[in-house]
């Protein structure tokens, strides 16, 4: 495996009522990452956060990387709001109709990280063109839109393809899986080849949260 593996718990999954108390204890539970699901009610049926809330989750001190995951029909014209507001990562869907490759580029400009996502129904040679240019690849296992869904094994066999890619070609991003990810399920996924897991409900329903951590940080 060419990358340790990372915990990236979902804030979507923590409180509502207070997020920044949800971030920090992920970040207390050891987590490095907290994954950011930004979504606007049409790519997507549902709203979450803005910019405002990761600049607030800043304010509140969080120091954890912020793997922002913009689930938006235009999603290039945020990238500069979300990395002005602390985003150290952000990653776009392949789906909507717009300049992928600008808007990865203008997210390095912007002095972050940048991913690229695809839909369960989104055959993985859909973002081949755009692996050399990438530091993760987000493959969704479940259909993006609400937590607590059930993980999809069909998925396994993506996560093969991309991870043999980027062996074969020498590349170094890293393959990340978001939804329905328990310790189970990540496991299978690091078979796979996957090296970052995104976990909501299963983290933060967890009864040791630090537990939890320690187990993904050692599959």
């Amino acid at each position: 495996m060419p990358n340790v593996p990372v915990l990236a718990p979902s804030l979507l999954a923590g409180d509502h009522g207070a997020l920044a108390a949800s971030a920090k204890i992920a970040a207390e539970a050891g987590a490095p990452w907290l994954h950011l699901d930004i979504m606007d009610g049409h790519f997507v049926p549902n709203l979450t956060f803005g910019p405002e809330t990761l600049a607030a989750l800043r304010r509140a001190g969080l120091k954890t990387f912020f793997d922002t995951h913009l689930m938006l029909s235009e999603p290039h014209r945020y990238v500069e709001a979300f990395a002005k507001a602390g985003a150290n990562l952000i990653s776009i869907h392949i789906e909507p109709a717009y300049d992928h490759r600008a808007t990865l580029a203008r997210i390095r400009e912007l002095g972050c990280q940048c991913g690229i996502v695809l839909n369960p129904d989104t055959p993985a040679a859909a973002i081949e063109p755009f692996l050399g240019l990438v530091d993760l690849v987000l493959v969704m296992t479940v259909q993006p839109g609400f937590g607590g869904q059930p993980f999809r094994a069909d998925m396994l066999p993506k996560l093969r393809e991309i991870d043999g890619w980027r062996q074969t070609r020498g590349l170094n991003f890293r393959l990340e899986v978001d939804g329905g990810i328990d310790l189970t399920t990540a496991a299978q996924c690091r078979a796979a080849g996957t090296d970052t897991f995104v976990a909501g409900t299963s983290f933060f329903k967890a009864a040791d949260k630090a537990t939890f951590a320690v187990a993904v940080s050692k599959l």
